[in-house]
């Protein structure tokens, strides 16, 4: 198995599908560095060689930041947040959602109301 910064890279796929294994890298970012790297994106993974490995792990450690470092950073954002008593932050703290989706209908699991039928999560009624 190939392994780009800590992390094993499946090896039948393409690498450029399997870059986006690693977190902070997608489609179109590893295509980028495929590019860079001057890697074929249409080699499978397995067929690659260390010389082609050395140059994209190269090219993320120069340019991206991707695993730990970026979970890290997403963490102190989100607790800055918190910290200075920002909306944003409350509603991280209260896991609801941030950017403005509504919460009646949908984030029912949540909010602890998940239903696995119709109907079966839905409080009932006093009848009087």
């Amino acid at each position: 198995m190939v392994r780009i910064s800590g992390v094993n890279i499946p090896d039948p796929k393409r690498i450029d599908i399997s870059l986006s294994y690693l977190y902070g890298l997608g489609r179109f970012l590893s295509a980028k560095i495929l590019k860079i790297a001057n890697v074929p994106p249409e080699k499978r993974a397995k067929d690659l060689t260390s010389e082609e490995i050395g140059r994209i792990q190269e090219v993320i450690d120069k340019n991206y930041r991707i695993e730990g470092d970026l979970r890290r950073e997403i963490q102190a954002n989100v607790r800055r947040l918190k910290e200075i008593g920002s909306y944003r932050g409350s509603r991280h703290a209260r896991k609801l959602p941030v950017r403005g989706q509504r919460t009646k209908t949908n984030s029912r699991t949540v909010r602890g109301n998940a239903r696995k039928t119709v109907g079966s999560g839905r409080r009932k009624l006093e009848l009087r």
